[in-house]
């Protein structure tokens, strides 16, 4: 499979990666030849750019049953909350147990390096933003040595890490302008709300209860709401907030256009120590990859090629394989550029 802007979509590519819109309904499937009306539908629902279908790139594998478990996530997230504002503790166990599955499977099966492009393909922000946390966070948790009932506990925090913004008006959480002191001062409490709706619901765990409440917390105590620091930060809270500022800056919001991936990663390691906790961001820089498998980049040396393996530990220096000339853009014999023992190349910039 070939990583592809949607705006450079032609028609008669084959769609290689199932598309689900902003509420975990299949828009696509994979296998679908594209044409202008099925463009037109993957533009108006949000989305930058695709896998379709390239032979020569078939080392790009789709993780079908990932993606199974965020769309059924996303699915019932509305009745998850529902429940949670109603009170109804049996539904909230029920609910919850689709994240049980979540947690599980990346346990167990989930592949470690995961594409950060991933998290910024939709500008549906309302449950978007809560499951890929939940995914991220999880994914964080695992590399931390975090047990299985603990990334299930941890994965329930992240969904529910802004449940709190229910309680504040619309007209503050998509306003385009500014916010105002007090405007601001208003955005500030919704952990506190959060924690207030969850345990008003029945839901009394101690972790997930701190985690809602502290996610806005930072490491050197200039957060919110209460100001705190270093090992006063629940651990979960901790991880969520590494999550969480990623994917916020990876989706478009109604005050600023998304953050490419590489800059909203560039973000998160640069203010390790400060926001964040060091060896989370470190563990973070191990395990999620900047540039996703099929998509196309050019080197500092001027060379263009597909990424087509990632490199552990070093996000920033995968594998290329290199299919034309630059100059003359005539198909060539392919070969690989592994960036992690090629020193004085780096990637420059994606190929739009």
């Amino acid at each position: 499979m070939r990583f592809e802007l949607v705006r450079n979509l032609k028609g008669d590519e084959v769609l290689g990666k199932t598309l689900f819109d902003g509420y975990g309904k299949v828009l696509l499937p994979s296998g679908t030849k594209l044409n202008t009306p099925y463009i037109n539908r993957i533009k108006q629902s949000g989305f930058y750019y695709i896998y379709i279908e390239d032979n020569e790139l078939d080392d790009v594998k789709e993780d079908k049953k990932i993606d199974e478990l965020k769309q059924s996530t996303i699915e019932r997230l509305p009745s998850i909350f529902a429940s949670i504002m109603q009170g109804d503790v049996n539904t909230i166990k029920e609910s919850f147990k689709i994240v049980e599955n979540l947690a599980e499977y990346i346990a167990e099966e989930g592949d470690m390096n995961t594409n950060l492009y991933e998290i910024s393909r939709y500008d549906n922000y309302t449950y978007i933003h809560c499951v890929d946390t939940a995914i991220m966070s999880i994914f964080l948790g695992r590399s931390l040595n975090l047990k299985k009932e603990e990334l299930t506990e941890l994965g329930i925090s992240a969904i529910l890490h802004d449940i709190g913004k229910i309680k504040i008006s619309n007209g503050i959480i998509n306003k385009k302008e500014p916010l105002t002191a007090e405007e601001f001062e208003e955005i500030k409490k919704h952990p506190v709300y959060g924690y207030e709706i969850l345990k008003e619901a029945g839901i009394n765990n101690k972790n997930i209860l701190c985690a809602v409440a502290e996610h806005h917390e930072r490491v050197d105590g200039q957060g919110y709401p209460n100001g705190i620091s270093g090992d006063k930060i629940w651990y979960y809270a901790k991880i969520i907030s590494v999550c969480d500022v990623f994917t916020a800056l990876s989706a478009n919001r109604a005050y600023r256009e998304r953050f490419n991936p590489n800059e909203a990663y560039e973000y998160i390691i640069s203010n390790a120590s400060t926001m964040f906790e060091s060896n989370i961001v470190q563990k973070f820089k191990e395990n999620f990859f900047i540039y996703p498998l099929g998509c196309c980049v050019k080197l500092s040396n001027g060379v263009e090629g597909y990424v087509v393996k990632q490199n552990k530990y070093f996000p920033d220096r995968p594998v290329i394989r290199v299919k034309y000339d630059h100059i003359t853009k005539e198909k060539i014999n392919n070969y690989e550029i592994d960036l992690l023992t090629t020193y004085n190349t780096i990637i420059e910039s994606l190929v739009y």
